[in-house]
C-alpha cells in the first residue's frame, strides 16, 4: 500500500504543475471566453488547439517515453537527456520553418485565406511546446516536481494576463497611448494565439538552466535506438491524438452549412469543459504513474501493486463523474449563457474520458513488455471507430454523434486492450470489485436525477450526502489495505 501512496503523493504534486494552471485556465479564460466570443468565434479557438493537440504529439514523437526508458537503462542518462534534447531541437526549428514558408498555402486550405499569421503564431507555439517537452520531463525523473509546477503556474499566470490585457483591457481603453501602440482590433481572436506564445515564450525562457547548463553529450547510436523504441508510441500517440480531436475537426466540413457548423463546435468546445476535473485528474495520473511504472518493473510484486492502481484509480474517476453530475448546475455557470445548450453529453464525456484513462492504464502491459507495436494496433482500432462514426453520423446528430463515438471507442479500446493483454503480460486486475463501485456511483447518480427536489438547499445536501456516501462506502471495503505497511 506503501506504493499507492508514494503514487497518490507523486501525483498531488505533479497536480500543482497540471492541476492548478489547468484550473485557473478553467476558472478565468473559459468563462472568459466564452463571454467575449460569439459560438462562431469560439469555434476557431476550439479548432485551432484540435490542430495544435495533434501537432505536438508529432513534434515530440514519443521521445518523453523513450527518454524514461533509456534513462533507466543507460548508465549516463545525462546522454539520453542530451541526445533527446538535441533532436527535438532540429525537428521544432524545421517546423517552425516550414509552418513560416508555407502559412499562406495552409490559411487556404484551412478556409482562413485572409489570417496566415494564424498558421505562424501556431507552429512557434506548437514548435516551442514541443522542444520545452524534454526539459520537462528531466524534471520529472529528477521528482524535481516543484520547479515543474512552478514553471507550469508561471506559463499560464502569463497566458491569462495576456488575454485580459489584449482581449479585455485593450478594447476598454483604445484611445490610451499604450494601447494604440500594441494593440490592433483586427486582429480579434487571433490574440489568443498571441497570448499563447507568450506565456511560451515564458516557459522556455524559465527552463533555461535545463537547456544549457546541464552535462551529456549527444550520442547519434543511442538517438537511434531511442527513436527506434519511440516511433511506434508515436504511432499510436498521434492516433489517439487523432481520436481524441478528429471531431473538432470533423464537425467543420460534416456539418450542413445550414446548422452553422462553427457555431455548433463552439458549443462543443465549451461543452466539452465542463468535463475538466476528469481530464485533469488522468493528466495528473499520467505525468506521476509512467515514471512509477517503469520504477517498479523489477520489484516481485509489481503486477500486484498494478492492478491495485488500476482499482483506485477507476474508483477515484467514478468519484470525480459523480461529483461533477451531482453538482453540474454550479459547473455550467463557468461557460456562457449561449454555451449550455450542449449540457446532455457531459456524462458520456465524462465517462469517455474514464475509459481513455483506464485504456493509459492498461498499457503498461505493451510498454513493459516491449511489444509497443500493439499500441499502434489498439490506438488505430480506437481511432477507426471513432472516424467512422462522426463521419455517418454527424451531419444527423451533430457534436451528439462526437460524444457518442468517443464513448464507444474507448470502451471497445479498453476491452480489447484487456483482454490482449492478459496473454502477453497477464495482471490480476480486482475486476469485480472495480464494477461494483462503477455500477454504485451510476445508481447514486440515477437516484439523483430520479428524486428531485425544488428546493436548492435541500437538493445539494442530499446530493452531498451522496457523494460522502460514495467515499464512506469505499473506505469500509478498502480502509485495511489503506493501513497496511508492505
Amino acid at each position: 500500500m506503501n506504493h499507492i501512496k508514494q503514487l497518490a503523493g507523486q501525483t498531488a504534486v505533479y497536480g500543482l504543475g497540471i492541476v492548478v494552471p489547468r484550473v485557473l485556465n478553467y476558472l478565468l479564460l473559459t468563462p472568459f471566453y466564452t463571454r467575449i466570443f460569439n459560438k462562431a468565434e469560439y469555434g476557431i479557438v476550439t479548432e485551432f488547439y484540435a490542430y495544435i493537440v495533434i501537432l505536438m504529439v508529432v513534434l515530440t514523437y514519443g521521445m518523453e517515453t523513450g527518454f524514461f526508458r533509456f534513462a533507466d537503462k543507460d548508465n549516463n542518462h545525462r546522454n539520453v537527456y542530451r541526445s533527446a534534447l538535441f533532436s527535438l531541437a532540429v525537428t521544432s526549428l524545421f517546423f517552425i520553418g516550414l509552418s513560416w514558408i508555407f502559412s499562406q498555402s495552409l490559411a487556404n486550405f484551412l478556409n482562413y485565406p485572409d489570417n496566415p499569421e494564424y498558421i505562424i503564431w501556431v507552429g512557434l507555439i506548437v514548435g516551442l511546446d514541443s522542444f520545452a517537452s524534454i526539459p520537462f520531463a528531466k524534471l520529472r525523473l529528477e521528482t524535481r516536481a516543484f520547479k515543474y509546477a512552478l514553471i507550469r503556474i508561471l506559463e499560464v499566470g502569463v497566458n491569462i494576463l495576456a488575454n485580459w490585457f489584449f482581449l479585455f483591457y485593450c478594447p476598454e481603453n483604445i484611445d490610451s497611448k499604450l494601447v494604440s501602440a500594441v494593440y490592433n482590433p483586427e486582429i480579434g481572436v487571433g490574440y489568443v494565439f498571441i497570448s499563447n506564445l507568450l506565456s511560451v515564450v515564458v516557459k522556455v525562457l524559465a527552463l533555461s538552466k535545463e537547456i544549457f547548463f546541464t552535462s551529456g553529450v549527444f550520442q547519434f547510436s543511442l538517438l537511434r535506438r531511442m527513436l527506434f523504441y519511440s516511433f511506434p508510441l508515436l504511432i499510436a500517440g498521434l492516433a489517439g491524438t487523432v481520436n481524441e480531436v478528429i471531431d473538432r475537426i470533423l464537425l467543420k466540413y460534416l456539418l450542413p452549412a445550414a446548422q452553422n457548423p462553427m457555431e455548433q463546435l463552439g458549443v462543443y468546445g465549451a461543452s466539452v469543459k465542463l468535463a475538466v476535473l476528469m481530464t485533469l485528474f488522468i493528466q495528473m495520473f499520467r505525468y506521476a504513474a509512467e515514471p512509477f511504472f517503469f520504477s517498479k518493473k523489477h520489484e516481485v510484486n509489481a503486477r500486484e501493486i498494478y492492478a491495485q492502481v488500476m482499482k483506485y484509480f477507476v474508483f477515484s474517476g467514478m468519484a470525480i463523474f459523480l461529483f461533477v453530475m451531482l453538482f453540474l448546475d454550479i459547473f455550467i455557470l463557468f461557460i456562457g449563457p449561449e454555451f449550455r445548450e450542449g449540457i446532455s453529453i457531459i456524462p458520456l464525456v465524462l465517462i469517455a474520458n474514464l475509459f481513455m484513462g483506464v485504456f493509459y492504464n492498461l498499457s503498461i502491459w505493451y510498454k513493459l513488455s516491449n511489444k509497443t507495436i500493439w499500441g499502434v494496433y489498439l490506438v488505430f482500432f480506437g481511432a477507426t471507430i471513432t472516424f467512422v462514426i462522426n463521419y455517418f453520423f454527424i451531419p444527423h446528430f451533430g457534436y451528439y454523434a462526437s460524444a457518442w463515438g468517443h464513448f464507444i471507442s474507448y470502451f471497445l479500446m479498453v476491452v480489447l486492450s484487456f483482454l490482449v493483454g492478459q496473454r502477453y503480460y497477464r495482471i490480476n486486475y480486482e475486476l469485480k470489485q472495480m464494477l461494483i463501485f462503477v455500477v454504485l456511483a451510476l445508481l447514486f447518480y440515477l437516484a439523483s436525477e430520479v428524486l428531485e427536489f425544488s428546493n436548492l438547499v435541500i437538493r445539494y445536501i442530499f446530493h452531498f450526502v451522496l457523494i460522502c456516501s460514495y467515499l464512506l462506502l469505499f473506505y469500509i471495503s478498502e480502509k485495511r489495505k489503506l493501513f497496511v505497511k508492505k
